[in-house]
Order: C-alpha cells, then structure tokens, then sequence
C-alpha cells in the first residue's frame, strides 16, 4: 500500500481533468467557428478559473455557442472508446476524464440555464430553448455517474486499499504540470 501514489495520482487527475475539459470545450468552439465560416480571435486557457473564447465574427453564433458542449463531450468519450477498443492499461483515465466532462458540460448548460450562465445564457439570448439545455444536461450529467461506476479500485479506493500503479500516477502527474506550464504561458501571448 502506499498512500503517497493514491494520492498523487487523484489530486494529479482531477487537475488534469479540469483543464483538459476546458481545452476540449473551448476547442469546440473553435470547430463550430471554423465549420461555420467564422473566425476566432483569441483562446483563454487560464490554469486557474475559466476558460473563454473570442471571436472576430462568428456568422452562425448558436451553433458556435452550442459546439463547445457538444465537442466538450463528444471528443473525451471519443478518446474513450479508442482506448478502450485499442486496451490501452490507461483506460480508466480517459473514463474518468469522460466522465467529468459529461458532468461539467451538462451541469454547464442545464443548471446554468437557470442563471442565465455563460454559454447557457448566450443559447438562450441566441433562441435556444430551455427544455434544449435542460435535456442535455439530463442526458450528460446521469450518463457521467456511470462513466465512474467502479472506477474506485483505479484510484486505490475500495478493496484497493490505496495501491494504484505508479507509472499511470506519475505519467499523471508529468502531464497535469506539463498542461499547466502550456496554459499558463499561453496567457502571456
């Protein structure tokens, strides 16, 4: 058993995670921009807080807008399934990593519906409706909790009793600090 690498990897994978969400969600953006003939001005990818897009003129906004959640959960579950097919040791990562961007989106545009928040508020202002938002968060946010069901013993939870393997808590670990120094020099250009 050793606790050290139990908790090295989940600290080490739920940074990761967040940011790699809001990579793949701003990254959708950028697509629906790009497919709908508009073109983006800048990517915010700060390691602390949230991420943003800007655009120089978008001709299809509500697209643009829905794009970042629809990529934001399609791709990571992408990863999944490639993973999973190819048995990639890894696996449980990439589902943890789907998982959470279910989740985030889902709860994203289906309780920020309600605020009137960021991207659920601009669908809203931009004609979406409201039952849109709701059900697809009703869809992402149940579907994350099953993406983690049983993943606990990855993480040395359980009848684990804290022993994960230690070259998926430092591969972890490297790429969560590598991510970080990317965005965080990317807010200095």
């Amino acid at each position: 058993m050793n606790r050290k690498h139990q908790i090295i990897l989940i600290v080490s994978t739920l940074g990761l995670t967040w940011l790699g969400m809001m990579i793949v969600h701003e990254f959708g953006h950028v697509l629906g921009a790009w497919t709908s003939g508009g073109a983006v001005a800048r990517v915010n990818l700060p390691p602390f807080g949230f991420s943003s897009t800007e655009y120089k003129h978008i001709p299809h906004p509500l697209w643009t807008v829905w794009a970042g959640p629809l990529f934001g959960v399609a791709l990571p579950v992408i990863a999944w399934l490639v993973a999973m097919l190819c048995k990639a040791r890894f696996t449980y990562l990439l589902r943890f990593f789907a998982g959470f961007c279910l989740l985030a989106n889902g709860a994203y545009l289906g309780v920020g519906s309600f605020g009137h928040i960021a991207d659920a508020g601009n669908l809203l202002d931009l004609g979406a409706a409201a039952w849109q938002l709701w059900l697809f968060g009703g869809i992402c946010m149940p579907l994350s909790f099953l993406f983690w069901h049983r993943l606990g013993t990855h993480f040395g939870l359980g009848k684990a009793k804290g022993s994960v393997n230690p070259s998926h808590t430092y591969a972890t670990l490297l790429l969560l600090v590598c991510v970080f120094f990317i965005e965080t020099l990317f807010l200095f250009i």
